[in-house]
C-alpha cells in the first residue's frame, strides 16, 4: 500500500524537498470528493486510466479502485483495446501511495473499509499481472505502495528523471504490500530486502537499473510516446515493445551514470543474506563503514515488528506466486490494522507529526515468533479469493 507520509520521517537520513509536501497533501486527501478521480478513456487503440488527484499527488483510495478494477477487465475482453495505459495528472506524481490515514480511522472504529481497501487492491494488482493486453505504466513522478501496486505487475514501465520509488511500510507499522513479497525477492541480488527494510529511495534512472521499469524515457518525450502508442494499429505486444525501445534508445538524461547503489551492491548481498533482522543488523555493526551505520540507524528506526514481518514476508514469497504472496500479505494487512503500531505510525508521522513513533514492541527481542506466526495465519472464510 502507498505511504508517501513516511517521508518526513526518514528526511533526517536523506533529505528530500517535497517530503513536507507530500505530507501534507496526505493529510489533505480525505477531504477530496469522488467525482472525477480516475478517468478513464478509449483513445486511438487503447484504454487509457489517469489518475487524477493531482492536489493529494494522485493517492489511491477505494472509489478509485472500485471504478479501474471493471474496466480494466472490459478492456480486457474488447477486441477494439489493444493495450492500456495508466498514468498520473499533474506532473508531479505517478501514485505517492494510499490513503492510509483514513484506513487507520477506520480500522479503529472496526469499520469494513481497512478489509475492503486492502482486498480490492490486491485484486487489482492481480488482475494487472494476469491481464491479456499488454500494459504501460508511465511511472513519472513520485511512485510509492500503492503506486507501485498499480505498475509493477504490468508487462512494460517507463520512468523518467522525475521518477521517485520507495516502499517505505516499515517506517510506519506496515509492510512492503501490493506484492512487495513477490517482485522485491526477485530483484538482483538482496537489492529487494534492502530497499524493503531501510525504505531507500530510487530516483530517475537508477528506477530503471533496479529492475522496477522496463524503460526509460526523457520526460520531455512522454506525451509524444503516448502519442505514438496511441497511434499504431491494431498493435501487437512486439510493435508496443518497438516503440518503446526506441524511446528507451534515445533518451540522453544520466545516459552514462551508474547505479547509484553499484558500489555498494555486494556488500548489500552479504549484508541482507542473512535469515534474521538481528543477523542483518550484526552484519551492519560489524561492517562499521559510513553506508553501513547510515542504513543502521535507518532501520533501528523502524518498526521491530514490521522489520520482522518483511523478511519473513519476502522469505517465503521468494517461492510463491503472485496470487500466493497476495493472499499472505491480506492476512498480514488484517493482522496490522488489528495491531498497535500501524495505527502509532499513522499518529506519529501524519496526525500528531511529532516523528516519534512509540513501538510495541519496541525492541526486537521482543517479537516472538509466536507473535509473528499470528500475523501469517489463516483467515478461514475471510482469507484473499481471487
Amino acid at each position: 500500500m502507498g505511504l508517501q507520509q513516511v517521508w518526513r520521517f526518514v528526511a533526517g537520513f536523506n533529505s528530500f524537498r517535497r517530503t513536507n509536501v507530500i505530507l501534507q497533501h496526505l493529510g489533505m486527501s480525505k477531504h477530496t470528493d469522488a467525482a472525477g478521480e480516475v478517468l478513464l478513456e478509449r483513445r486511438g487503440c487503447a484504454g487509457v486510466i489517469t489518475l487524477n488527484r493531482p492536489k493529494f499527488l494522485n493517492a489511491l483510495n477505494l472509489n478509485m479502485i472500485r471504478h479501474i478494477y471493471p474496466q480494466l477487465k472490459n478492456w480486457e475482453q474488447d477486441p477494439e483495446t489493444f493495450l492500456i495505459i495508466i498514468k498520473g495528472a499533474g506532473g508531479k506524481a505517478f501514485c505517492a501511495g494510499g490513503d492510509i490515514r483514513v484506513i487507520s480511522e477506520g480500522g479503529k472504529a472496526n469499520q469494513k473499509i481497512a478489509q475492503d481497501f486492502f482486498r480490492e487492491e490486491y485484486v487489482l494488482n492481480n488482475a494487472i499481472d494476469s491481464c491479456r493486453k499488454p500494459y504501460v505504466a508511465l511511472i513519472h513522478g513520485i511512485t510509492m505502495g500503492g503506486g507501485v501496486g498499480l505498475s509493477v505487475h504490468g508487462q512494460f514501465r517507463v520512468a523518467t528523471e522525475k521518477s521517485l520509488f520507495a516502499m517505505p511500510e516499515t517506517a510506519i507499522g506496515l509492510f512492503p504490500d501490493v506484492g512487495g513479497g513477490y517482485f522485491l525477492p526477485r530483484l538482483q541480488g538482496k537489492l529487494g530486502y534492502f530497499l524493503a527494510l531501510t525504505g531507500f529511495r530510487l530516483k530517475g534512472r537508477d528506477v530503471y537499473a533496479a529492475g522496477i521499469a522496463t524503460h526509460f524515457v526523457d520526460s520531455e518525450k512522454l506525451d509524444m510516446l503516448e502519442e505514438d502508442l496511441l497511434a499504431l494499429k491494431s498493435p501487437s505486444k512486439e510493435n508496443i515493445a518497438d516503440v518503446l525501445d526506441a524511446y528507451h534508445t534515445k533518451s540522453k538524461i544520466d545516459q552514462d551514470k551508474s547505479f547509484i547503489l553499484e558500489e555498494h551492491m555486494d556488500k548489500i548481498n552479504s549484508w541482507f543474506s542473512a535469515n534474521t533482522v538481528e543477523q542483518i543488523i550484526e552484519n551492519l555493526q560489524q561492517d562499521g563503514s559510513s553506508f553501513a551505520l547510515e542504513q543502521l540507524k535507518v532501520i533501528n528506526k523502524m518498526s521491530p515488528t514490521s522489520l520482522k514481518i518483511t523478511v519473513r514476508q519476502l522469505m517465503e514469497g521468494s517461492s510463491k506466486t503472485l496470487q500466493e504472496v497476495l493472499t499472505m500479505e491480506y492476512r498480514l494487512s488484517q493482522a496490522c490494522v488489528g495491531g498497535h503500531d500501524f495505527h502509532e505510525g499513522v499518529r506519529a508521522v501524519l496526525i500528531d507529526k511529532d516523528q516519534s513513533p512509540k513501538w510495541k514492541p519496541a525492541d526486537l527481542k521482543e517479537v516472538t515468533d509466536e507473535d509473528l506466526n499470528n500475523y501469517f495465519k489463516p483467515l478461514g472464510s475471510n482469507d484473499l479469493k481471487f
